[in-house]
This record gives C-alpha cells, structure tokens and sequence, in this order.
C-alpha cells in the first residue's frame, strides 16, 4: 500500500489515477447504484468534483502516515 500511495513510478501513477476516475464514476452514479434518489446532473457534477478535490489530499495524507510508520 505505501508504494501505491506514495511511489512516482509511473505504474503507480496510472494505478493512482484510474482508481480516483473509478471513484470518480462510482460517486457520479451512486444515486443509480442505491436506487433510491436520483440527482439532477448539476449535483451529480458537483458531487464528483467535490470527491475529486478530497481524494488527493487524503491519498496524500496516507503517503505521509505510512512513511511515519516505517
């Protein structure tokens, strides 16, 4: 995990970013996965950016705590 998290190899920035597009997809179409509340697009773009603008600092975060840890 603390290659996946904090590696500059590029495998590991491909991987990095087609798991956040992954999420990414998941957050735009959860309203349709839950089948309960389905979001206007306005929303579902905004709640795909919002995701987006928390993941990286979280992945980061991450980074850092696992190299503490060694």
């Amino acid at each position: 995990m603390n290659r996946f998290l904090t590696s500059n190899e590029r495998q590991w920035r491909f991987m990095r970013t087609v798991v956040q597009g992954v999420l990414g997809v998941v957050v735009a179409n959860v309203d349709l996965l839950m089948g309960v509340v389905v979001l206007d697009p306005t929303r579902r773009a905004l709640c795909v950016a919002m995701v987006m603008a928390v993941l990286s600092p979280v992945i980061a975060e991450l980074g850092k705590a696992s190299d503490s840890d060694e």
